[in-house]
């Protein structure tokens, strides 16, 4: 099973690196934390490290850690915008449970 980014998450990441040079990549991780257990987080960095995951679509590049890939297969990295605003989604089957806000799951 593979990490995946849908062409509305390649559009956005690709719209907001577009005016930052010096930080084109975005790197999505897991943390401790969150009201379920662990969270979501993203950052723009300047590159990938030698054992990330680098996800490449539509322009966009996106890089992952090893350890926060282990909590993350099989997942899809989405954009959406709906009545509550606008936010990348992780569409994650290892997740059991998620909180309200999205960015905070159990396993």
């Amino acid at each position: 099973m593979t990490i995946t980014v849908t062409d509305r998450a390649a559009t956005r990441i690709a719209e907001i690196v577009a005016s930052e040079a010096a930080t084109p990549v975005l790197r999505v991780s897991v943390e401790g934390g969150g009201c379920s257990g662990f969270q979501y987080k993203f950052d723009l960095v300047g590159g990938g490290a030698g054992d990330d995951l680098v996800i490449e679509r539509n322009g966009a590049v996106v890089v992952i850690d090893p350890v926060s890939q282990q909590y993350m297969e099989g997942a899809e990295i989405d954009f959406v915008d709906d009545l509550i605003g606008a936010s990348f989604k992780i569409n994650n089957p290892v997740a059991t449970a998620s909180c309200g806000c999205g960015t905070s799951f159990s396993i």
